[in-house]
């Protein structure tokens, strides 16, 4: 699956690292043989991730290739908004609900080259640019942000998978997980992988169910969350991401009483997997915690796969989403945004919300 792009545009940019070549879009090739050189690279990183959000949302790629004279090359995955005027439009790496983005950049980023980044970031004329950094790269970026760029809090959860799966199920699972997951493998949960997109239907049966969940105990009208949750995640979208990502894309499916009980997506670049999306039906799968057994066969698959993080996502802290992935040992790791608007319109949206929560009596899960 490959989004339609411009031809690529060429221009020389004056930069704290001295003179560089900036070509957009990023050539694929380049794109793909940084994404390989970068051993931190993540799912979210690769031309595939940008492929499906083009396919499945309003986007384009707007993607950035930095040539430097000292022979180094770093590539920011960036998508624009289309039918936008850029003056009115977002660049960003990526659009909220679609996770880490941020440069590739082998061999990592000095202050210099991070200086270069956002200087050329901050020429753009997009209404507002934004920047989500993966985990470990935070402090270089949080020393090169200038005053325009206003950062964002943001968190993942990631399980160390050094050692190997005996490693991780005896020091990092906690007890609770391990007897969870006990539970279940007694019962007669019947666990089923699929790499090739036949379950996409299942998921979204179990994700309408969560959805009706999530309604409930956030005192939100069915007929809002449906609207909400349906346009951060399109029907499309999983059989689009499972399509372009193919084997690296496993939809994980729990059956219980011949039923669907739970499910989850888990995809894969190089030696990190993805915890995507999760869905279930909880009448059927919180008593035999079938939630619980497929992250830890997906959890040892990567083990085995020699990946070495498994990345749970993002959560509220202190909430008990944090704290069911707390139980397979995933810390918390600082995954910053950065952004930079011309007009306040992050604080708009952000005042509209809140009059609305208010006005449902929404509570945050």
């Amino acid at each position: 699956m490959n989004a339609p792009v411009n031809a690529p545009a060429e221009l020389l940019i004056d930069s704290a690292a001295g003179p560089a070549r900036v070509t957009t879009p990023a050539p694929r090739e380049v794109w793909w043989e940084l994404a390989s050189l970068d051993v931190d690279t993540h799912v979210t990183q690769t031309p595939t991730w940008l492929d499906c959000l083009c396919a499945t949302g309003p986007y384009q790629e707007a993607s950035r290739l930095y040539e430097f004279e000292d022979g180094s090359r770093m590539v920011l995955p960036l998508v624009r908004r289309r039918r936008r005027p850029q003056w009115l439009g977002a660049e960003e790496s990526w659009p909220a609900e679609w996770g880490i983005g941020g440069p590739l950049a082998p061999g990592g980023v000095g202050p210099a080259k991070a200086q270069a980044l956002f200087d050329d970031l901050a020429g753009r004329h997009a209404l507002r640019v934004g920047v989500r950094f993966r985990p470990g790269d935070t402090e270089v970026w949080e020393k090169a942000a200038p005053a325009g760029f206003r950062p964002e809090s943001h968190m993942t959860q990631v399980v160390c998978l050094d050692g190997g799966f005996g490693t991780v199920w005896e020091s990092r699972f906690h007890t609770r997980v391990r007897r969870d997951v006990r539970r279940a493998e007694k019962s007669d949960v019947e666990v089923e992988v699929d790499r090739a997109g036949r379950l996409v239907p299942v998921f979204h049966e179990l994700y309408e169910k969560s959805i009706e969940r999530w309604a409930v105990q956030q005192h939100e009208p069915l007929t809002l969350a449906r609207w909400r949750r349906r346009r951060a995640f399109p029907s499309q979208r999983l059989a689009a991401v499972a399509t372009g990502f193919g084997e690296a894309c496993s939809i994980w499916v729990a059956w219980y009483a011949g039923r669907p009980a739970a499910a989850i997506v888990v995809l894969r670049h190089g030696r990190h997997a993805k915890l995507w999306r999760a869905a279930m039906d909880r009448e059927l799968a919180h008593p035999v915690r079938a939630t619980s057994l497929l992250n830890r066969l997906a959890i040892e698959e990567a083990c085995l796969a020699d990946c070495g993080s498994y990345d749970m996502g993002e959560s509220s802290p202190g909430s008990s989403l944090a704290h069911f992935k707390e139980g397979f040992g995933a810390d918390t790791c600082a995954s910053p945004r950065y952004v930079r608007e011309r007009l306040p319109v992050s604080a708009a949206e952000r005042a509209l919300r809140t009059v609305v929560k208010r006005a449902i009596r929404f509570k945050d899960a």
